[in-house]
């Protein structure tokens, strides 16, 4: 039952976006959706950078130690959580501009929901070329947009051409906090806490 709207989200998600607005779940229930999906991207990416090797291009394949490998998948699993759970407090702070009144729990409904097809992205690392995570990344990244554009009239209650605003705004908020997400790994790889090859 905790993942019960993930097909309807993919199969028919004007449907679904109402299914979810007629009965809002509780923060637990997001919650734990959101650690659950968020499982993915964190264990495959531990799986292909240790035992099937990532390839970037021309060369062998990288690498990763299981303690360097295990670090960064953890610190992935807390940094996906905590981008939903921040994502849906800017919507929620956002909401007032746009004449919507809603709980924390369901701009966390619509942070968590939208960010599943990223997060689904994750399945891409198990064939570990560059090239097609970016692709899959890229349509993953296409459709949360879309879901998100297409679940905010109906969560939030604000006309869609209100909601197309405030989606933008949303999506703005998201790729600042990737921004700051990949700013932050930066800074501590040119640190020292940057991974372990093998070879």
């Amino acid at each position: 039952m905790i993942l019960n709207h993930l097909w309807g989200l993919y199969a028919h998600p004007k449907e679904e976006w109402h299914t979810i607005d007629a009965r809002h779940e509780s923060f637990r229930y997001s919650m734990i959706h959101i650690m659950l999906v968020a499982l993915i991207p964190s264990i495959c990416a531990y799986y292909s950078a240790v035992h099937l090797g990532w390839s970037i291009g021309v060369g062998d394949k990288i690498f990763l130690t299981a303690e360097s490998a295990m670090m960064l998948s953890v610190a992935m699993y807390i940094a996906l959580i905590v981008g939903v759970f921040v994502l849906g407090l800017l919507a929620h702070w956002m909401a007032h501009t746009f004449g919507s009144e809603p709980t924390y729990t369901q701009t966390l409904e619509l942070a968590s929901y939208t960010s599943t097809p990223l997060f689904m992205v994750g399945f891409a690392a198990l064939y570990p070329e560059l090239w097609f995570v970016m692709m899959v990344g890229l349509a993953g990244l296409a459709y949360s947009v879309y879901l998100l554009y297409v679940g905010v009239p109906i969560l939030m209650h604000i006309p869609e051409e209100r909601g197309f605003i405030y989606a933008s705004s949303v999506v703005t908020c998201g790729l600042i906090l990737l921004v700051s997400v990949m700013a932050a790994t930066a800074i501590l790889w040119s640190s020292g806490f940057g991974p372990a090859f093998t070879h």
